[in-house]
This record gives structure tokens, C-alpha cells and sequence, in this order.
């Protein structure tokens, strides 16, 4: 099973409580793997969010599960207690890739005008879905300023085969959408199966739920080839592991999980601006946002 988040957090050695270890600030950064003091859960940070009047932290384990705690003391990192704090950088302030037009004006990553000053908004009820982590990281990279200034929330399915259980859990309604990019979303696909019984048991409340998705077996291949040096990508053999077949094509190391990991950064770090992705995604992730903002507040 792939560990999601690296070494186990809970295999490191308690200090001394007789030594009185010195608490110190942590920004609460999305990927920080944090453990709870009292109840023992460990898990990656997700977000922090606003609930009950007060800022709290969302983190999920590596088999799924979430759970959110106030924002502050009573965290360990690696047997060190911690207080978590805010992060005192904006991210939409600290991208490097973001373009100005010829009139001065900036333009994010996803070609929209940047919103001066703007912070970014209370979390809507609405969520956006996505497949897995490497779906997640490149539409935070294009979309991430426009999402934060909407208040859009992307989560992970951890594929596609949790959409029906996911949906169901989230109850969506007239101000509470769910939208749902999918890989693979071709006729007769085992995507396109489980997204048609998915719908089927929500009834009704299917009517505030969009699911599209990219042809893709893959979202690397939303990326245009040309980033990576290739004219087109790789027909990858049936039984090939897509993502290793793509990385043998390249004469990139694919050995293990960690030579996947390091090539998707490498493919990600291609990425500029909306203009090397595939119009098939494209169009796909602006349309879900336009879904789940279009709802009266």
C-alpha cells in the first residue's frame, strides 16, 4: 500500500516529559503531517478553515479519514509539541508563476485578472472533487487563486470507486453543490459505471451534483507533451502501469513509488499557466466552478 505521507509519524520517540520541551509557532501549511496530543490522530493538514466562530485545522490520515481541532497548542511534529498558527504568507501573494498582461494588469496561473489585496473567503458549502493528490496539485496550481478567492474547496475521491459513498456522506442541496472531476470519463469506461451509480442512489439530490471529466487514463496526460520534451505521450501497454510506462518513455528512473512521485513533480513543474494544459481539461475544471459558485448567498 503507497504511505501517503512518508515515514509514521507515531513511530518517533516521545521526549523526556521530565525535560519540559520548549513549544514552538508552526504555520499550519497544507502537507504538514501533525499529530493531535490528546486523541492521538495523526494526519496531513488540509486546509484551515473557519467553524463555530473559530479557526480550525482539518487533517486526514492515510487511510482517509478527517477530523478538524482548533487552531493552536496541543500538536506534536516528529515528538515536539507545536502550536499551529496561521501561515503569515498569503499563497496567492507567493507564486512565482503568475503573469502580467501588457496593460500591467496580473493574471493568474489559470489567465483570470488577480484580485489585488483580496483574501481569501470563508469556505463555501459547495465542494469540487477530484481523483487523487496529483489531480489535486495541478488545478491548485492553475486554479488555486481563482479557488481561494471564491472560497472553493477541492478534495481528493481517492478514486473514483469512493464517489457513490462520498456523495452520499456530503448530502448536497440547493446550497450545498458538489462537483466531481473524473479520469477516464469515456463510453463504456469503469469511470463511467460508477459515476451513472453514483447518480443513481443520490435520487433526487443528483439534480446539485456535476460530474464531468477529461479522456485522460491519467491526468499527467492533460499536460501538454511538449512541456516534457515529447511530441505526444506514450501509448502505454494494457497491463503497464500508466504512470510507469510514461515515465519509461521519458528515460526517467520508475523503479518505485519514490521515482513516481519525483517524476510527477518534474511533469508539474512544466506546468506555467492554463495555456499547457489540454482544452479537455480545461474547460472541464472552469465549468465545475461555475457550478458550485453559482449558488445565492
Amino acid at each position: 500500500m503507497i504511505d501517503r505521507y512518508g515515514s509514521d509519524v507515531l513511530s518517533s520517540p516521545r521526549p523526556d516529559p521530565r525535560r519540559r520541551p520548549v513549544t514552538r509557532d508552526v504555520a499550519a501549511t497544507v502537507g504538514l503531517v501533525v499529530e493531535d496530543v490528546e486523541t492521538g490522530f495523526a494526519g496531513a493538514i488540509l486546509r484551515v478553515e473557519k467553524s463555530g466562530g473559530m479557526r480550525v485545522v482539518v487533517l486526514e490520515d492515510r487511510l482517509g479519514k478527517r477530523r478538524s481541532y482548533p487552531l493552536g497548542p496541543g500538536f506534536w511534529i516528529d515528538g515536539a509539541p507545536v502550536t499551529l498558527v496561521t501561515p503569515t504568507v498569503d499563497a496567492a501573494t507567493a507564486r512565482p508563476d503568475v503573469a502580467r498582461t501588457d496593460g500591467g494588469r496580473r493574471l493568474t496561473a489559470s489567465g483570470s485578472f488577480a484580485v489585488a489585496g483580496q483574501r481569501a473567503r470563508v469556505a463555501r458549502a459547495s465542494r469540487i472533487w477530484v481523483e487523487g493528490r496529483h489531480d489535486a496539485e495541478l488545478v491548485e496550481k492553475v486554479w488555486g487563486d481563482d479557488l481561494r478567492v471564491e472560497g472553493v474547496v477541492v478534495e481528493m475521491l481517492q478514486g473514483a470507486d469512493h464517489l457513490a459513498d462520498v456523495l452520499a456522506e456530503f448530502e448536497p442541496g440547493p446550497q450545498r453543490r458538489a462537483g466531481v472531476l473524473v479520469d477516464h470519463l469515456v463510453k463504456g469506461s469503469k469511470e463511467t459505471r460508477l459515476v451513472d451509480e453514483a447518480m443513481r442512489r443520490l435520487g433526487r439530490a443528483s439534480a446539485h451534483v456535476l460530474v464531468l471529466g477529461h479522456p485522460y487514463i491519467d491526468v499527467w496526460q492533460a499536460v501538454r507533451p511538449e512541456r516534457v520534451g515529447l511530441s505526444a505521450w506514450p501509448d502505454v501497454p494494457r497491463g503497464t502501469d500508466i504512470k510507469v510506462g510514461t515515465l519509461a518513455a521519458l528515460g526517467w528512473p520508475h523503479a518505485d513509488q519514490a521515482d513516481i512521485a519525483r517524476g510527477w513533480q518534474r511533469i508539474l513543474r512544466s506546468v506555467r499557466t492554463y495555456a499547457d494544459l489540454s482544452p479537455a481539461l480545461l474547460g472541464r475544471v472552469e465549468e465545475l466552478i461555475d457550478f458550485v459558485t453559482a449558488v445565492p448567498e
